[in-house]
């Protein structure tokens, strides 16, 4: 397949987050007729991540992730761009990394390797099974892809998902001085936090916070009994200390369950590429023992996530070109 043909026939391989058995077996036959010692290291029951390396050992490792955000949209292409789910993020950056790690082979570079993760677009299951892998220890760089511009990160923002949950009395609507509810209390705690005046670092930037999923009530004429909402904090400063802006805001009037959380990360610096900061998180934080983290890739992040994903054709040939040019780089620094 050629570099475009391979990117689609991802794209049309349905892997929402939890689905990602049909594009994990895809990889493994594919890699496995490449010539590549495959590995599948399961997750959860028909979710496992693919590692590819060859008889040498893994030094540099290319990584991204196999899951994307619903719906799927199929492939369509122009003579410009690829359009569909996960082509920028990150169907086209695990075809641009298997041709880099292919040329890289070719040109006598043998201890390459490639690792493509489940559940990244949630929590991040994947890669925390992965970073106790036995490969981890071997590998010097991890050249993880995100879409980037093409431009290599030098930092990324922290995360903090976290749930609020209220809970009142069930009453007719027609008696509301009967019930409590909770839909009320939920929206008296978001609106504060929606004005919270959230840090800054200089060269993080800004913090910044989203109500990304509300849940509550049964009917209009029934008073709520329970209400939540699921908010993300793209975090510039310490977990720690957003923990406790939350904590200090919610004060006791519900509760809060912290699913996931990591600080922000800067990342190793390679000369002669273009950088960026970027405002999303990755798997790196959760791949602390695959050596040092570098963060490039194809396509633009405000593509991602969209009805209108795409990859453009040129961007996907330069990155191919930029992840050798970092693994020949990498190489021969380690």
């Amino acid at each position: 397949m050629t570099l475009f043909e391979l990117t689609r026939n991802l794209i049309n391989i349905p892997s929402l987050t939890g689905d990602e058995f049909a594009v994990a077996q895809f990889l493994t036959s594919y890699l496995n007729q490449l010539g590549y010692q495959v590995e599948t290291q399961e997750v959860e029951r028909n979710r496992f991540n693919v590692i590819a390396t060859t008889k040498a050992p893994a030094r540099i490792v290319f990584s991204t992730h196999l899951d994307t955000v619903p719906p799927l949209i199929p492939a369509s292409e122009d003579e410009v761009n690829i359009h569909g789910r996960g082509s920028c993020d990150a169907k086209g950056i695990i075809a641009a990394q298997i041709f880099a790690a292919e040329r890289l082979r070719s040109e006598g570079f043998q201890e390459v390797g490639l690792l493509f993760t489940v559940d990244e677009e949630l929590s991040s299951k994947g890669a925390q099974l992965a970073n106790h892998h036995p490969l981890a220890s071997q590998c010097r760089y991890l050249i993880n892809g995100e879409p980037t511009d093409n431009k290599l990160a030098i930092g990324t923002k922290g995360s903090m998902r976290f749930i609020i949950r209220t809970q009142g009395t069930p009453a007719h609507s027609a008696y509301p001085e009967v019930g409590d509810s909770a839909i009320e209390k939920l929206l008296d705690v978001l609106n504060d936090l929606r004005n919270v005046d959230w840090p800054t670092d200089s060269f993080f930037g800004e913090t910044t916070c989203n109500i990304g999923v509300i849940n509550a009530g049964t009917r209009p004429n029934v008073i709520p009994a329970a209400a939540t909402a699921e908010l993300q904090v793209r975090v510039t400063v310490s977990v720690d200390e957003a923990k406790k802006i939350v904590d200090q805001t919610v004060a006791g009037r519900a509760s809060v369950e912290y699913a996931s959380a990591h600080d922000p990360v800067k990342l190793f610096y390679v000369r002669g590429f273009e950088e960026t900061i970027v405002r999303f998180t990755t798997d790196i934080p959760y791949l602390s023992n695959w050596g040092q983290a570098v963060l490039l890739g194809p396509g633009s992040i405000l593509d991602a996530h969209t009805d209108h994903e795409r990859i453009s054709k040129r961007e996907l040939e330069k990155a191919v070109d930029l992840y050798v040019k970092l693994g020949q780089r990498l190489l021969k620094e380690s």
